[in-house]
């Protein structure tokens, strides 16, 4: 195993299910300091493991292992923490436990402190689900952290948001006819039509236009969709991506005893110097609901990436994108909290 495990024992979750031996995967890179305030958490985002997050760590970056010491905690669900497809009977594969992003900072939290004493948190940092982990670290402990860099993410799963997800979903339950007595039947080839359509809302409309799927190798539209898309997605364990999805679509920073529902008094509350950044073309986590948010956290600044890549601005795929926000980092990461 290239990552590490942080056993939580039996976790009452949002829900009010008791989740026996839960456990979070993460991996660190570079070492804790003898202050134990060089700390940056970088969570995973839908359907990614850590190191899909590697791209945006390395020497001379602003996630740099020789300054700081980063964790990527791996989101519940993805198949290396507690989900459907490692958790045996009778909470195994449909009979998953809901878990919410509120319970995996939760969880996150715990790790920090009981594994490594960590009371400061110099950034947390990430993309698309990972980006709402980033609010919610700042919502729910506002005296810990003291950065916040949502890239492709966004505070809660506005209503738009919620309908691409449900349409993403239903691809997946129509083929046990959404019969839930029948969710133990499906298998990694129903995924094909998952990818179908999602590739529809990843990638910008200027995108497809512009052929760019050209520039990664693939002669036609045809390819690429069945070759990046439909791959991807039958690569996953379907059980794991509903769990994912209903994690994604209840993603409310405030839908938490702190807040009861109060969207606003959440993004208020959020102490911490705030750099967001969505994608100029995102056709689901939008500029547009980032906007709001950053108006309403005391420290903010909006900075859209310029790109035509959509929601994948924010994937580590573009250099351009990828300069962008690790500039963006380097002077969140250069401000003094102490002003």
């Amino acid at each position: 195993m290239d990552y590490e495990i942080f056993n939580l024992g039996d976790v009452l979750l949002q829900s009010g299910v008791t989740l026996p031996n839960a456990y979070l995967a993460y991996q660190t890179y570079g070492k804790l300091n003898e202050q134990k305030d060089n700390v940056i958490v970088y969570p995973t985002a839908f359907g990614d493991q850590h190191i899909q997050n590697e791209w945006l760590i390395g020497s001379g970056m602003a996630l740099d292992p020789e300054k700081y010491f980063i964790i990527v905690p791996n989101l519940m669900g993805n198949g290396l923490s507690s989900s459907p497809s490692n958790t045996p009977p009778p909470f195994d594969r449909a009979n998953f436990p809901q878990v919410t992003i509120y319970d995996n900072v939760r969880f996150q939290q715990q790790l920090l402190t009981e594994k490594f004493g960590i009371e400061k948190i110099a950034l947390v940092v990430g993309w698309s689900m990972g980006g709402i982990q980033a609010f919610q670290w700042g919502a729910s402990y506002p005296e810990m952290v003291e950065r916040i860099a949502p890239f492709g993410g966004i505070a809660k799963p506005w209503p738009h948001t919620f309908v691409v997800l449900e349409g993403v979903k239903a691809s997946l339950l129509s083929a046990v006819g959404f019969d839930s007595s029948k969710l133990n039947q499906l298998s990694s080839t129903d995924m094909r039509a998952v990818g179908r359509v999602y590739a529809g809302w990843g990638l910008s409309h200027a995108f497809y236009r512009e052929e760019l799927y050209r520039e990664m190798g693939f002669d036609t539209l045809e390819d690429f969709v069945a070759g990046v898309w439909e791959n991807s997605f039958m690569n996953m364990d379907p059980h794991n991506v509903l769990a994912m999805l209903w994690t994604g679509q209840h993603a409310d920073i405030s839908a938490n005893p702190s807040y009861n529902g109060d969207f606003d008094k959440a993004l208020q509350s959020i102490k911490a110097y705030a750099c967001i950044m969505p994608g100029s073309t995102d056709l689901f986590c939008t500029a547009a609901d980032n906007e709001y948010e950053a108006k309403r956290i005391p420290n903010a600044v909006l900075k859209p990436i310029q790109s035509i890549w959509g929601h994948f601005a924010g994937r580590g795929i573009n250099s351009a994108d990828n300069q962008f926000i690790d500039d963006n980092l380097k002077h969140l990461l250069s401000l003094s909290t102490n002003e």
